[in-house]
């Protein structure tokens, strides 16, 4: 079961970048810069633990 959900999100990711780039590099971009987020708070949060 977990190898055929495993291919149907390779094959719904395919489907998503050939028919629809654009919409796909915007949730590429969004996911990225949440995880910048992420990063900035977690680096924000050390070095005020550190100083």
């Amino acid at each position: 079961m977990k190898k055929v959900l495993t291919w149907a999100g390779v094959a719904f990711l395919v489907f998503f970048v050939a028919f629809s780039p654009n919409s796909a590099s915007n949730v590429v971009q969004t996911i990225a810069g949440s995880i910048g987020d992420i990063g900035k708070g977690f680096a924000t949060f050390i070095s005020s633990l550190v100083t």
